[in-house]
């Protein structure tokens, strides 16, 4: 609170502003509060960003969500903590031990020394000082003659040439794990200490006169090495002719040129500052910005703004006890904050200085961190959770779906994104059809590598680039591919291969290809452009490539037909069910099972045989899918043990979905109900549907799309245990209609926003937001919020385009 601080219920813990602190009180009858205040002394002497005047009564704006670090060293600090009682309001000053019971002393004290919520989010690492290694005095190096070049490293297993780690007893230079340090590796430092035993390993290009990065094998940490400059000697490296690079090759003898990084942050133009109502910037907590660039996206939208911060009185009147723990009243606040324009202010003018001096001094706070936002949306996910960097695509669709879990009123925001897709399935041989519908919320766009049209350029690049590091010359200047968009529109809408087709028709195997259309088309598209794939070795990597994004994209002619004369629907006959000789189960070793999306499901950072079992008893029904699947499955003791069919006879709670199996009530499982839930159909639709089709998840859908009018079997009793069983019973739609919630149109769209990333892993790198905003384009690069001068549209990750009204 501006004016009065931040009081927290001594019973809850839970910190208020002055405006919420009576409504807490009358909500919950709780009279016991602790009142903080924090007020600013004066500016440390030589501290950056300028003199701050000495002024003892000066109240400082708390906003604990605010981009200033109020523990920093720049400011002194005046603390003021009493102990409130309601309704009369009766103080008492801090510490008072005479007129407290010793259990409210011990409870205060504990409070005002406790560690920040926000503090205890970040590693502790980062707050401890490295320690020196316990090899570095008595280290081993043999005298074998090897010397370390100056540049031109790469690793003597694989030929990569970054995250090269030298080790300092045999001066192998080798790779590192994969995402170690934000860079890809195959891991073949560690597997040379595991055969050797060999510790200490420097990171090359980090080497300077300064120090190095240095990595201990055994004792599994970052580590010091007092004798660093001894150890690299041993190889002929002189650390004081040493400057960090990022590829190996000294300052002076790279080329100076426009990399991937400087065009898509802008970077040597001098760009101007934007503030004030959705120009806010976004704190990155570390490796946070895939979060910042998605959120700042989303909240561009209207409905979105409406749902939320239209919604903002509504939802704090009827947020639960524990505000910090409601998604609703978490997303009304940070858009409130990025949206109101109170944290985005322009620096105070000169002649405003003197007015400022002689009265209170309230310092200006531009930029939110989203801390609390970041802890509940990314709760009980193994990677959201984290630290690390993530795929903002893979987020995007996280958060759409905390949206349908978690209806806000009668308008559901996300139904903005959702459409449905029609597939069409064709036995090669019968030439018989099937068509189906699911609903999805992206387009995802493949690059059309063959048709670039500067195939000249890249294969002299290629040759040139590949002479450079045969020589360790400088590389020479990037030459992208150059992709038109039209090529990876039709490369969409090109039939595909179905591998392992069982054709209904011929009741066998047979070979099949999909088509995919739109069935409905969205008031927002988004696309993704598919630049991450797998190389021949299957590591991850990123298509370095310039698309020519259109500002105004017409997709009308991939609109769905339907069944078309002539044609003749496949028989609606299951695949036959293998029954196991084991009667206790048997391993499988040969599924169909979806690989690809196994493999998205495992770059995610999930155990690959949690990714088998939630693709699997999803039906290949894609990642999306089976991603919710695993947010289900996680806690289960079982979740990463290999996957296993039960017997027949026996109960199988995840796998009669997909097996099709025939339980003893035909109950059909919870998580295959939850699955069907988050495409948003309502949930007695989604039970029906599964007992009609024996609990098989994709039929089930098949059924749902062929039955707009089913019949009502509805026992009151068992949806009232169904409720209160279904933890996710709120995403429950409120509408009478018990289809997915489309907003069909036009398919005529406009671009007005995309997100860029850079680097070479959706793990790695970093993440920005370009939106069209009253005319112009803006760029969002965390805290930074500027006009944008250069927009780079074809270097794009993520595009979000609104309908164009007919």
């Amino acid at each position: 609170d501006s004016e009065g601080g931040l009081y927290v219920c001594m019973n809850t813990f839970l910190g208020f502003g002055r405006e919420h602190i009576e409504r807490h009180y009358r909500k919950t009858g709780q009279c016991v509060y602790l009142h903080l205040k924090r007020r600013v002394i004066e500016k440390v002497p030589g501290a950056s960003g300028g003199a701050l005047p000495k002024r003892r009564n000066a109240k400082l704006f708390l906003d604990l969500e605010t981009s200033s670090d109020l523990n920093s060293d720049d400011f002194e600090y005046e603390d003021e903590a009493k102990l409130i009682i309601f309704p009369d309001h009766y103080e008492i000053s801090l510490p008072n031990i005479e007129e407290l019971p010793a259990l409210v002393t011990i409870a205060c004290d504990a409070l005002l020394s406790a560690k920040s919520p926000y503090r205890k989010q970040e590693p502790d690492s980062w707050e401890e000082e490295l320690q020196a290694s316990k090899h570095a005095k008595t280290l081993l190096q043999l005298d074998n003659g090897v010397r370390i070049p100056p540049s031109g490293w790469k690793c003597s297993k694989c030929d990569l040439r970054e995250n090269l780690w030298l080790n300092l007893t045999d001066g192998s230079v080798l790779c590192g794990k994969w995402f170690f340090d934000g860079s890809g590796g195959n891991g073949h430092a560690m597997e040379h200490y595991k055969e050797t035993g060999y510790p200490l390993a420097v990171k090359l290009g980090t080497i300077t006169p300064d120090g190095a990065d240095v990595y201990s094998f055994d004792e599994e940490e970052p580590v010091l090495d007092p004798h660093i400059a001894k150890h690299l000697a041993h190889f002929g490296i002189d650390m004081l002719q040493m400057q960090v690079t990022e590829n190996g090759l000294r300052d002076n003898d790279i080329k100076p040129r426009v990399s991937e990084w400087e065009v898509i942050q802008e970077a040597g133009v001098k760009l101007k500052p934007m503030y004030g109502p959705g120009y806010t910037g976004m704190k990155n907590l570390g490796n946070s910005c895939y979060l910042n660039a998605v959120m700042q996206a989303i909240f561009s939208i209207p409905e979105f703004q409406r749902a939320y911060v239209g919604n903002l009185p509504r939802i704090f009147d009827y947020s639960p006890l524990d505000p910090t723990q409601d998604f609703n009243t978490q997303m009304a606040k940070l858009g409130h904050g990025l949206l109101s324009g109170q944290y985005s202010k322009p620096p105070m003018k000169s002649e405003l200085i003197e007015q400022v001096m002689k009265e209170e001094h309230k310092p200006q706070h531009n930029g939110i961190s989203p801390r609390m936002f970041k802890a509940f949306i990314s709760k009980g996910h193994p990677e959201f959770s984290s630290n690390r960097q993530q795929d903002a695509q893979e987020f995007f669709l996280h958060l759409i779906n905390l949206v349908e879990r978690n209806p806000v009123g009668s308008e559901n925001p996300s139904d903005v994104f959702r459409f449905l897709v029609e597939e069409r399935t064709q036995c090669c041989q019968s030439r018989k059809v099937r068509y189906t519908e699911r609903v999805d919320y992206i387009m995802q766009l493949p690059v059309a590598m063959e048709a670039a049209t500067n195939k000249d350029e890249l294969i002299a690049y290629e040759l040139k680039r590949r002479e450079a590091e045969a020589a360790r010359r400088p590389l020479p200047e990037l030459v992208r591919a150059k992709i038109p968009f039209r090529a990876c529109l039709q490369a969409f809408s090109e039939p595909s291969n179905v591998e392992d087709f069982w054709s209904s028709a011929l009741q066998a195997k047979s070979a099949g290809v999909k088509t995919s259309r739109f069935a409905s088309f969205p008031e927002y598209l988004v696309v993704q452009i598919k630049k991450f794939t797998f190389g021949l070795d299957w590591i991850p990597k990123k298509l370095d490539v310039s698309i020519d994004m259109p500002d105004f994209l017409d997709i009308s002619h991939l609109r769905a037909r339907g069944l078309q004369p002539g044609e003749e629907e496949l028989p609606d006959i299951a695949p036959p069910i293998v029954i196991p000789d084991d009667p206790k189960g048997i391993l499988l070793t040969s599924l169909d099972i979806d690989e690809s999306s196994v493999m998205q499901l495992a770059e995610m950072g999930f155990p690959l045989e949690a990714c088998r079992k939630a693709v699997y008893y999803t039906g290949n029904l894609g990642a999306e899918v089976a991603f919710n699947w695993i947010i289900a499955h996680m806690e289960e003791p079982d979740f990463a043990e290999p996957l296993v069919i039960p017997a027949f006879g026996e109960v199988a709670s995840s796998g009669a979905a997909a097996l099709g199996a025939v339980g003893l009530d035909n109950q059909p499982p919870e998580e295959t109900v939850a699955i069907i839930i988050s495409m948003g159909f309502q949930r007695n639709l989604a039970i029906q549907a599964l007992k009609a089709t024996n609990n098989n998840l994709e039929r089930a859908l098949e059924w749902i799309f062929s039955h707009p009018d089913p019949e009502e079997e509805s026992d009151p009793a068992l949806d009232t245990m169904d409720m209160e069983n279904n933890a996710n019973a709120n995403i429950l739609a409120e509408t009478g209609s018990e289809g997915p919630r489309i907003k069909d149109g036009p398919g005529r769209y406009e671009l007005f926003g995309f997100i860029s990333h850079m680097g070479t892993s959706t793990m790695s790198g970093h993440y920005v937001c370009h939106l069209r905003k009253e005319g112009r384009w803006v760029i969002y690069n965390d805290l930074r919020v500027c006009a944008s001068e250069r927009p780079p549209k074809d270097l794009g990750y993520i595009y979000f385009y609104h309908r164009i009204p007919s």
